[in-house]
């Protein structure tokens, strides 16, 4: 199995479920992902074969306690205006099949023939400094970044090392089922000190590199858990002339 196809999130969750949040997949039509890469959202929603996956979206969403949080096999909604305003959180199936429609991220997807499934969990509003990118090589945890790049987190500096024993501990348990070669895994930190599979990524662009700053580094050495450095101040007198 190639990478590309292992980040498929039913792929991966068919062998690692276990350590992710449950999720329903229900099968896209191939001529309804076809029309979703139109982005012709008026020709979308009034077509028969949405009305259809409606219907199995409200089956699904039936049995999901709360509001749901809605991606497809490669990708999730995270350039829609809901994902900016409630984190993507849906509650009605027509509003979550309105997201992903929406989605410049799902379109593109589903134009290069990504779009097969979609993937339905509950959501659940995870706190930011909780999530990490892991970068594997062989199985073997060479690397890991705060995945929020909005600020430094100084509660982060007192369990730094506890996160990253725990990553390595985590990888370790599940290394026999990860493929044998470069790897980017996602993931969230419970409060109850469980780590949580989020996403799996292709090694190299276009995946973010985050805090490791470039993919032209040296990965022959465990870099452990990079983080961003606090916010730098000045004392003394400071004279600024313009």
């Amino acid at each position: 199995m190639t990478i590309e196809k292992f980040c498929r999130m039913p792929e991966w969750y068919a062998t690692l479920g276990e350590y992710a949040f449950p999720t329903h997949f229900i099968p896209v039509d191939p001529d309804l992902a076809k029309l979703i890469g139109t982005g012709d959202m008026e020709a979308i929603m009034q077509n028969t074969l949405s009305y259809t996956m409606i219907a199995e979206l409200k089956k699904v969403l039936s049995d999901v306690p709360g509001n749901c949080f809605a991606s497809v096999d490669t990708c999730a909604p995270t350039d829609t205006e809901r994902y900016a305003g409630k984190r993507g959180a849906t509650y009605s199936a027509q509003s979550t099949f309105f997201n992903l429609a929406s989605s410049e991220k799902v379109r593109a997807a589903a134009q290069a023939g990504l779009v097969e499934n979609i993937c339905i969990r509950p959501f659940r509003r995870m706190t930011w400094p909780r999530e990490f990118r892991l970068f594997l090589i062989d199985g073997k945890l060479m690397a890991m970044s705060q995945y929020h790049l909005d600020r430094h987190y100084r509660r982060l500096e007192g369990v730094r090392d506890k996160y990253w024993q725990m990553a390595e501990k985590f990888v370790q348990e599940i290394a026999g089922k990860l493929p044998k070669e470069k790897l980017v895994m996602d993931i969230y930190i419970t409060s109850g000190n469980e780590i949580l599979i989020v996403d799996f990524n292709a090694w190299g662009e276009p995946t973010d590199p985050l805090m490791l700053r470039s993919w032209d580094r040296d990965w022959s050495k465990v870099a452990g858990i990079v983080l961003m450095a606090p916010p730098l101040q000045l004392n003394g007198d400071v004279n600024v002339s313009f």
